[in-house]
């Protein structure tokens, strides 16, 4: 065909380019929200303060989490609890449970065998507290200072540190980084015990066993930017709950900032 193009093809053709061009900068955006998605790891220890993971702990850790728009994954062994405690008069009994079986009751039946965590595929790891961290990821209970971290959970934790990628611990589970990474900087809260700092005594083994504690109050962390390690109190504290979630929240922000 010769001569003008008629002025409805121009405006059909426009209409196509102003399109193809509005689809072209949605895929681009879209992937780079995608790109954007920070994918977190949570190794879960079991289900309740006094023999797995701490509920209230966990619970934070998730809502923090979703909030900030991160993508999450459940992880615990596949191994037999240390003990189960009746969690109404905190004394053990005769049952024997799984680790991986109770943290699915945190994790809605959504938890993975942790030997199959493929570091490659997450920006971060946080390991929230509770007994079990002390009894089902460690012997910490049990051997106190002489002490070892479950050999696939150690594995998992000095993948993620010769990665780059950071980590948030808090409770009792800093006392992973101090066994993993040593010389590793890290807070339990307050190294005086008193009423509202009953577990005192393990800051003092950390600095024993090489690490640096800084004191920190329940709603703070301590963030060791050599080893990426995001560490805070959490439940080594009697404070009311909603310092402990806000300071888990505050976890949360600085991991996902190092990721």
């Amino acid at each position: 065909m010769g001569g003008t193009v008629p002025t409805r093809y121009k405006q059909h053709s426009r209409a196509w380019r102003e399109i193809l061009f509005t689809s072209h900068l949605t895929s681009t955006q879209l992937s780079l929200q995608v790109s954007m998605v920070k994918r977190v790891a949570v190794i879960l220890a079991g289900c309740g303060v006094y023999d797995g993971t701490e509920v209230h702990e966990a619970s934070a850790v998730m809502v923090h989490l979703s909030r900030a728009g991160a993508k999450v994954q459940m992880f615990a062994p596949d191994a037999e609890m240390m003990h189960v405690v009746n969690h109404c008069e905190g004394k053990p009994v005769t049952d024997t449970r799984n680790v991986l079986q109770e943290s699915a009751r945190i994790a809605r039946g959504d938890v993975t065998d942790l030997v199959k965590l493929d570091v490659g595929a997450f920006d971060a790891l946080i390991i929230p507290g509770g007994f079990g961290v002390a009894k089902n990821l460690s012997d910490w209970a049990t051997k106190g200072k002489e002490y070892s971290v479950e050999p696939e959970v150690e594995k998992v934790i000095k993948a993620f540190h010769q990665a780059k990628k950071p980590m948030g611990m808090c409770c009792i589970s800093p006392v992973l980084a101090a066994k993993a990474i040593p010389g590793c900087e890290l807070t339990v809260g307050h190294d005086s015990e008193c009423e509202k700092w009953p577990y005192a005594q393990v800051a003092k083994t950390m600095v024993e066993m090489g690490c640096k504690h800084l004191n920190k109050n329940v709603g703070e962390v301590h963030i060791d930017t050599k080893n990426k390690l995001v560490t805070t109190s959490a439940f080594m504290c009697n404070a009311p709950i909603h310092e402990i979630y806000d300071g888990l929240g505050v976890m949360v922000q600085e991991v996902l900032k190092l990721a």
